[in-house]
């Protein structure tokens, strides 16, 4: 299992179980904040610990855990994980029952949700403190992780937008490279001309992509949200929605049915990969997951327009249980694993090229994987002119998500005008949101 598995898309049934649970564990949580550390008489500690992943990511989460028991024998950890599908259900089932685990992995699907109301330990004190160190974190790491002034998880891996492209085909048909800074009209224009010199679609039509709305959002100086409400109006949406079926009828894009592989389909298959398009919008973190699915060499670059307007997101963070009775140490674990410099050779980029840049630094120089190289060094790039990240999605926005790939696909297969599509996403989002 990569790191990119970030990507997934939680269920309605999930979603809804994790707000059942959130409003459910309110009263547990708050009633569960003591103080210190409690130690068992012997001065044992036993901290439960749980993620999603595969084998893959389990065997070497394992091995950090053991790390620090070696290091700590009084510590040990009751260790947990499972596949994506279903993880959020569990999380959920665990804090309605008052046995959350002490340390458990969340994405920012769910942060704000679990945050706001009280299931999570807020770190900001630990970390004024120096017991969690994010000294060597990006600024908008930490910023990302935080929710109404509180932070309520540790970042433990960073991406950002990404536009993947299939540098061999292009070469061999003597197109230019797409670069960043260009703009959305050029980028479409360009993938016009890629389509007619390479017989292969220039570019996924991403106008069913939350991610590649939400920068295009910022570069009109709007957000996706603002604080609890939509940071946009219906008619921005229509304005994205035209965009897009300019494209299409341009033939810059694949046919509908294509295209709603590339809304549908895993990083593994995404049509720079299948071959069904030049270029595909990603996590830029993705795209040595894209590169080991085909014989083609790829390249990465920022989106269209303003790269200043793309931020440093978090893949994926660890939180503390507000209720556990051992803060410090739980604290401790996850600094431990943010910072020290054996547990990142263990960890590597599985879970996101990683939040400390030392650590970062370390692994970009030991790496043998050419794509991981380069994708370290894309994001390298591309932090030098990141602005201010944005806050972190409220509860409602997995639903967002999934209503945005709804109505970009009545657009994209010409049920309904940009319009009407535009109207139907809004109103599904405000519902979302409002819940």
């Amino acid at each position: 299992m990569s790191f990119a598995d970030s990507h997934h898309r939680p269920t309605r049934r999930r979603l809804l179980s994790g707000l059942v649970a959130g409003m459910l564990a309110l009263p547990l949580a708050l009633g569960a904040c003591g103080g210190d550390d409690e130690p068992a008489a012997d001065g044992k500690v036993e901290l439960s610990f749980f993620w999603w992943g595969g084998e893959a990511r389990a065997e070497l989460t394992e091995k950090a855990l053991d790390l620090y028991t070696a290091k700590h024998p009084n510590v040990t950890f009751k260790k947990t994980w499972q596949a994506n599908q279903g993880y959020f259900d569990k999380l959920a089932t665990l804090t309605a029952g008052d046995d959350a685990p002490d340390i458990f992995q969340i994405d920012d699907n769910y942060l704000a949700e679990y945050a706001t109301r009280n299931v999570t330990l807020d770190l900001a004190s630990y970390q004024q403190s120096g017991k969690l160190d994010t000294t060597k974190f990006p600024k908008g790491l930490i910023e990302y992780g935080t929710v109404d002034g509180k932070l309520a998880g540790l970042s433990f891996g960073e991406n950002t937008q990404g536009l993947v492209y299939n540098k061999t085909k292009l070469e061999a048909a003597k197109v230019p490279l797409p670069t960043t800074g260009q703009s959305w009209e050029e980028h479409i224009a360009w993938a016009k001309d890629a389509a007619v010199k390479t017989k292969v679609a220039g570019t996924q039509d991403p106008s069913a992509d939350y991610k590649a709305f939400w920068v295009w959002l910022r570069q009109q100086g709007k957000e996706l949200y603002n604080g609890n409400q939509l940071g946009f109006t219906k008619e921005d949406v229509q304005k994205w929605f035209e965009l897009w079926k300019g494209a299409r009828d341009g033939k810059a894009t694949p046919t509908a049915d294509v295209i709603h592989e590339g809304n549908q389909t895993d990083v593994t298959k995404q049509l720079v990969v299948t071959g069904k398009a030049l270029t595909s919008w990603v996590w830029a973190n993705q795209m040595p997951e894209l590169q080991k699915n085909t014989k083609d060499q790829l390249g990465v670059i920022a989106y269209p327009g303003d790269a200043t307007k793309q931020w440093p997101r978090s893949s994926m963070y660890f939180s503390v249980y507000r209720g556990t009775e051992h803060k410090d140490t739980a604290v401790d674990v996850l600094n431990f694993l943010a910072n020290d410099p054996e547990v990142g050779k263990i960890l590597g980029t599985d879970r996101g090229l990683p939040s400390n840049l030392d650590i970062r630094s370390q692994v970009a120089a030991s790496t043998e994987n050419p794509s991981m190289k380069q994708t370290i060094e894309v994001v390298g790039e591309l932090a030098k002119n990141f602005g201010p990240a944005p806050t972190v999605p409220p509860k409602g926005h997995s639903t967002v998500r999934s209503e945005l790939i709804k109505a970009a696909e009545e657009a994209q297969y010409g049920r309904a005008t940009p319009a009407a599509a535009a109207e139907q996403f809004f109103a599904a989002s405000q519902a979302a949101i409002s819940r």
